[in-house]
């Protein structure tokens, strides 16, 4: 039940659809367009980012002004998206009662919660972070705004491939917070994530295929199938697991921990995608992907913080005696 609830909630991934649930909690309409859902992997990966800077731990002040600030920046872009889609979630029957489409906001107080989400976003980062920061939680905004909803969705089977920066400027956000610049480990966590996206989001769009058909999106399954879907989520997962391995070598401090710590959850993510390969129209495979993916990176980022504590340290120091090495 516990990890029913982690997944409902943190469904993300990365994108701007989650699998239906009837259980779920009715938002109010403000807090709806804001997709709160989407925000807690978001802010683990900015996390993330910042437990691969030197600097980590971070003063509690500026940890707080980057969270908030991020997720700020998140709900904004969460509300633009539903403002440019507000008639196309009007034609989808799953979308179709979103406080937009259905009336229950209207568009000029959604947009003026975006205004004043940003506006928030943008103050809280430059006077509690650094100008950096804010600059880099403005351009995931912008990127998921702009080129993910306005010029790649609609137009692109390979939408989520390239939008996907939008989902892993978050871990950069982190480590600029941390140490005021990005380094190689916060580079490593945003090239990760962008691997990452596609096999999560297209486990997703399997599942939504007959509504991404009825309005003219062009996802990979609408277009090329699940044959051929099912066959790309199999690349990308191995891309994701093989690159996650380096952070061995981008953690500061834990490497070896991590290392050790990693391969359960490449396993497990690697498993669920054959099996999805196998039978691609299976929408129970689909789903389960989907969630095990979220839980994939939430894990990723856990491992990243806990190899910096003073017992994964310690570990990874004596690793290699314990091994005869």
């Amino acid at each position: 039940m516990a990890e029913s609830r982690a997944v409902s909630i943190a469904a993300a991934s990365v994108r701007d659809e989650v699998v239906p649930s009837r259980k779920r909690v009715k938002l109010p309409p403000w807090l709806e367009i804001a997709k709160p859902r989407l925000i807690p992997l978001l802010l683990a990966t900015t996390l993330g980012g910042m437990a691969l800077s030197e600097s980590w731990p971070l003063p509690v002040p500026r940890l707080a002004c980057t969270l908030g600030g991020g997720a700020l920046a998140a709900a904004a872009a969460g509300v633009l998206n539903c403002l440019w889609e507000e008639e196309l979630d009007g034609r989808m029957q799953r979308t179709s009662g979103r406080a937009l489409p259905s009336g229950r906001l209207s568009s000029n107080q959604a947009l003026a919660i975006a205004v004043a989400l940003a506006l928030g976003a943008s103050l809280l980062l430059v006077a509690g972070v650094n100008c950096l920061a804010a600059s880099l939680s403005l351009l995931g905004l912008c990127s998921y705004v702009l080129l993910y909803t306005v010029v790649l969705k609609p137009r692109t089977t390979r939408n989520i491939v390239v939008g996907g920066v939008a989902g892993a400027i978050p871990p950069l956000v982190g480590a600029a917070a941390a140490s005021g610049h990005v380094g190689l480990g916060g580079w490593w966590l945003f090239g990760l994530v962008m691997l990452w996206t596609p096999a999560h989001f297209w486990a997703l769009a399997l599942l939504l295929a007959d509504d991404y058909r009825s309005v003219g999106i062009p996802m990979l399954p609408v277009v090329k199938g699940p044959v051929v879907t099912g066959q790309a989520i199999i690349r990308y997962a191995w891309a994701t697991a093989l690159a996650s391995l380096l952070g061995v070598v981008t953690l500061p401090s834990g490497g070896a921990f991590y290392g050790l710590m990693v391969l359960p959850f490449n396993g497990r993510l690697l498993q669920m995608a054959h099996s999805l390969c196998a039978l691609p129209d299976d929408r129970q495979r689909a789903k389960g992907l989907f969630r095990w993916s979220i839980l994939y990176l939430f894990g990723i980022c856990l491992l990243l913080l806990l190899s910096r504590t003073h017992a994964a340290s310690q570990f990874s120091q004596q690793l290699p005696l314990l091994l005869g090495l």
